[in-house]
């Protein structure tokens, strides 16, 4: 149950993602399990002096845990207006508004560089479709994916979090080393 449940917001999140910034969001918003953020958090070694980007932030929990837990800096890409709005109103009820920033942007067009660590929630497909952005950070960026691998690439780690739920951790190699 657990599993088809991430699997229906997987997919209503990965339809959010997809939707052209000028056009409204006419989908339901399910956000990430609080166990789930714990987990993506340990599983990426977020500490204090990161810079972690969540694709697809929603209500923005996850770079507020960050920067709330760890003191790292933390950057959400959300394509809803209305998420957007509600991430910055949950990041300064945090306290943490000045560690965080939401931006309402494509996440294939946003620029992503500064990053250290990555969080995704997205089907396998736009995994697949952001792996050249992937590929292009520095090495050792973590990248931390809910649900979903990225195909060939074969994760550093895998934490089960409930039956059928899963999360990977890569690493982003060195410069001429090959991603699948």
């Amino acid at each position: 149950m657990r599993a088809a449940l991430a699997l229906v917001a997987t997919l209503l999140l990965a339809a959010c993602q997809t939707i052209p910034a000028g056009r409204d969001i006419d989908v339901i918003y399910v956000p990430t399990p609080y166990e789930a953020v714990d987990a993506m958090l340990a599983l990426g070694e977020v500490k204090a002096g990161d810079v972690l980007y969540d694709l697809g932030s929603g209500d923005g929990r996850i770079p507020i845990e960050a920067a709330r837990r760890f003191g790292a800096r933390g950057v959400g890409i959300e394509l809803s207006e209305a998420r957007v709005a509600e991430a910055r109103a949950n990041s300064r009820a945090a306290g943490v508004d000045h560690l965080v920033r939401f931006r309402r942007q494509d996440l294939f067009a946003a620029d992503i560089g500064e990053a250290t660590v990555v969080m995704l929630y997205l089907l396998p497909e736009l995994n697949q479709r952001l792996k050249p952005k992937l590929r292009a950070l520095p090495p050792g960026t973590r990248i931390v994916s809910y649900t979903w691998d990225m195909g060939a690439w074969v994760p550093e780690k895998i934490v089960t979090v409930a039956p059928g739920v899963q999360i990977y951790l890569w690493r982003v190699p060195e410069k001429g080393v090959a991603i699948p």
